[in-house]
């Protein structure tokens, strides 16, 4: 182990190198100050690889929300929760990852995340019912939720700042084309496999991803005593799980299937919500916050993550309202939906690299700007869908909307974090994370409750393609008049003055 001393804040951090510890092939080299060692590289890829792998589950039930409503007699509105329930769950764990990271050694959490996904998995294949494919989701997700604080933990401690926006870049293509490989391997199966299959084409691809990382992924930062605040745990769940639960209720109240009153749910998840904050000041004086609110004292920081809200959950709207559309609303089949968001994310993977190319050269503001106008763009044209739309259209629009959110993911993603001191990376990761996943749940819930309740105001409802086509037309206007919030939000991001420089204050 060894003390480095960061120039930048005069601050002496205890970092167990990766160079220093032996993995199977041996002691790497020092890395060089603008470039990655082998080892570095190896840690980083495997870490890319199992997020992959984990994210993929994310919008794997999109395409199958039909099938699944029609084999297991659930409402729409209900079988939602398959992706909005693994996402809030994400969610709720997310918090836990700043402590888990400072706590348990790299590989050995790598171990926990995979194991607990694969077992998720498994479970989710053998499902006898809708209740116990729910539970199964929710054992995923809290495998998933550990693998993108850890990944970005990881490059924001590797990887050299001159080099941070290419790196991002190409933890964008897995943020970007792992959710759109989702609808189209789900489509493929669904047809030749059931709705069982997905999961069992999943299941051998995170066990070799578990038995490769186990083998080869070291420790790259010393861990601490640091204890995890029992008291907030139950806040975050009550907070998080209560304002997402009452969102996706006003669909289920549109239908006559809410089991509590919607109001009370925001209220209780409002509460619990602002008891966990109240919390994490109060801990954060002592460095046992749960999540360390100080990152927002960064301005840079904070905008970043309110515009990484609007963008994920515009992101994650679209990838289940276009395969809704598609099958209900022009009467194509699992594969034919899914593969109309397949161009669009490979689009987005092909495009992050080059973003992060840009970002380090010019910085994030000639990203920002067009692409938030692409997706203003594309859902403006989405508004306009009907039951005479052409699937080339809908391909089209998506590959825009989706150029536009590889334009804004890595200049967000690059300039919030490294805004932040590194002591604050782990909790910069976790609020990363832990707004990208209320986001996408939020967007989920939401605009399939306005589907819900616009089809039902049309006279119809989901099952039908009039109906359908009615509800996925005005959420689709929700969500583009929701996009006009992005210009003001990323006018306001620009790239930190230096590696560690930053406008949060040291206590």
């Amino acid at each position: 182990m060894t003390s480095r001393t960061d120039s930048d804040t005069g601050r002496s951090d205890v970092l167990r190198d990766v160079t220093e510890l032996p993995d199977p092939a041996g002691h790497p080299p020092p890395a060089a100050p603008d470039r990655l060692s082998p080892g570095h590289r190896r840690v980083i890829g495997v870490l890319m690889v199992a997020a992959f792998t984990v994210i993929l589950n994310e919008t794997v039930m999109s395409v199958a929300l039909p099938v699944l409503q029609d084999d297991l007699g659930v409402a729409l509105s209900v079988g939602q929760w398959l992706t909005t329930a693994y996402m809030l769950t994400m969610a709720v764990v997310i918090p836990l990852t700043g402590f888990l990271i400072q706590r348990v050694p790299t590989r050995a959490l790598f171990v926990l995340a995979m194991s607990v996904f694969s077992a998720g998995t498994l479970a989710a294949a053998l499902a006898p019912s809708f209740a116990v494919l729910l539970g199964a989701r929710i054992v995923q997700a809290s495998g998933t939720a550990i693998m993108m604080p850890l990944l970005m933990t990881t490059v924001m401690t590797l990887v050299p700042a001159a080099r941070r926006g290419l790196m991002m870049g190409n933890i964008s293509i897995v943020i970007s084309v792992a959710p759109a490989l989702g609808p189209t391997l789900s489509g493929y199966v669904l047809g030749r496999f059931g709705w069982r299959g997905i999961f069992l084409v999943v299941l051998p691809i995170a066990l070799t991803t578990l038995v490769v990382g186990a083998r080869w992924l070291v420790t790259v930062a010393a861990t601490t005593r640091a204890r995890v605040d029992l008291l907030s745990v139950p806040l975050a769940a009550l907070g998080f799980g209560g304002l997402v639960y009452g969102m996706a209720s006003i669909g289920e109240a549109a239908e006559g299937e809410a089991a509590i009153p919607v109001g009370v749910l925001f209220a209780v998840g409002g509460l619990f919500l602002l008891l966990f904050l109240l919390r994490q000041i109060v801990l954060q004086r002592d460095d046992r916050a749960l999540l360390d609110l100080r990152v927002f004292r960064s301005s840079i920081f904070s905008v970043s993550m309110g515009a990484m809200v609007l963008a994920t959950a515009t992101m994650f709207g679209a990838f289940i309202l276009l395969p809704l559309f598609a099958q209900r609303g022009l009467g194509l089949d699992p594969l034919q939906a899914g593969l109309i968001t397949l161009p669009g994310g490979l689009m987005m993977g092909l495009a992050s690299p080059f973003v992060g190319r840009v970002y380090d050269a010019r910085g994030p503001r000639v990203l920002l700007v067009p692409g938030a106008v692409l997706i203003s763009g594309a859902l403006w044209v989405l508004t306009t869908v009907s039951a005479t739309t052409t699937a080339a259209l809908l391909v089209g629009t998506n590959i825009a909307l989706m150029v536009g959110l590889a334009a804004t993911f890595t200049p967000l993603m690059t300039a919030g974090l490294g805004s932040l001191p590194p002591r604050l990376y782990s909790h910069g990761s976790a609020v990363l994370g832990s707004f990208q996943q209320v986001a996408a749940a939020a967007g989920t819930a939401v605009f399939i409750t306005v589907v819900a309740v616009a089809a039902t105001a049309a006279g119809g409802d989901t099952a039908g393609a009039e109906g359908t086509i009615a509800g996925v037309r005005t959420a689709f206007l929700a969500a583009a008049i929701l996009s006009l919030t992005l210009f003001p939000a990323v006018l306001l991001v620009r790239r930190p003055a230096s590696p560690t420089s930053t406008d949060v204050p040291a206590a």
